[in-house]
């Protein structure tokens, strides 16, 4: 591994590490912090500056084409709209409800029942507008990877609630449609540290953005109720939900999704 070190610039790794660690460089500044803009360090190499406290820091990545092709999967994902028409999308609001209810008998797509899940009216996907199908999977994906923490938050089963409480089904769309927002994945070029570190993190489990979301709703779920909310606030939790997810993706030793100190709330 080569290092180049110039006169007030930044060191740039040449050979990159493992994806599970970050190249990290620092010079000093008196700024507070910021987010800088990425520049553009050879072919396929992109470094994103990150001002905290006094110091920047740059991490370098190269896309691999393992990252790149999970990457270009998951923004495949984010662009599908939901389509009420087609099979699969039926087929996978059919599978919501199976893992959210076992047992109980769905009398139809367009439903009174789906009022109990926390939608805003009996046809489901009249609510998918904002996120896509994507929301439905991650909804799904938590419903079967985390059943006891789901169906706890279903039932707002802690802490005290308030009178008022959010919508379950819809509060996890803004979820969604908050992280897309945080990582800006659509970007040609990463303009965030955060959406950086994300990267890297999608190099080690390509279902990061699904993890992501269960962590973020229950982050969520505790503000709520540290703040004693109710359903007028929700917008304001979701923005204190986004800082502290912004914050432990930060963290040094945070190189996965599962070493996010929220992550043990899902247990």
């Amino acid at each position: 591994m080569s290092v180049d070190r110039t006169q007030g610039s930044c060191v740039t790794i040449r050979t990159l590490p493992p994806l599970s660690s970050l190249s990290r460089c620092v010079y000093s500044s008196s700024d507070d912090a910021t987010f800088g803009s990425p520049t553009r360090m050879g072919k396929g190499l992109t470094c994103v500056c990150f001002k905290s406290r006094g110091t920047y820091e740059r991490i370098c990545i190269n896309l691999t084409p393992l990252q790149e092709e999970r990457l270009r999967r998951l923004k495949h994902r984010m662009k599908v709209n939901f389509d009420a028409s087609r099979v699969e999308h039926q087929e996978g609001l059919k599978a919501l409800w199976s893992a959210t209810y076992p047992g109980q008998e769905l009398h139809g797509l367009v439903s009174d029942q789906w009022k109990e899940m926390g939608w805003q009216g009996k046809d489901p996907s009249t609510d998918f507008r904002g996120a896509g199908f994507i929301s439905l999977e991650n909804s799904l994906f938590f419903a079967k990877t985390f059943s006891t923490s789901f169906q706890c938050l279903l039932k707002k089963q802690g802490g005290k609630r308030a009178a008022w409480e959010y919508p379950f089904a819809v509060a996890g769309v803004n979820i969604t449609f908050m992280i897309m927002q945080m990582l800006d994945l659509d970007a040609t070029k990463p303009r965030t540290f955060v959406r950086t570190v994300f990267l890297q993190m999608l190099s080690e489990n390509e279902w990061a953005f699904d993890l992501l979301y269960c962590v973020a709703f229950v982050v969520m779920d505790k503000q709520w109720l540290e703040k004693n909310a109710t359903y007028m606030q929700f917008n304001d939790v979701l923005k204190s939900t986004r800082a502290q997810l912004e914050k432990e993706l930060l963290m040094d030793d945070v190189l996965r999704i599962e070493d996010m100190p929220s992550y043990t709330l899902l247990f």
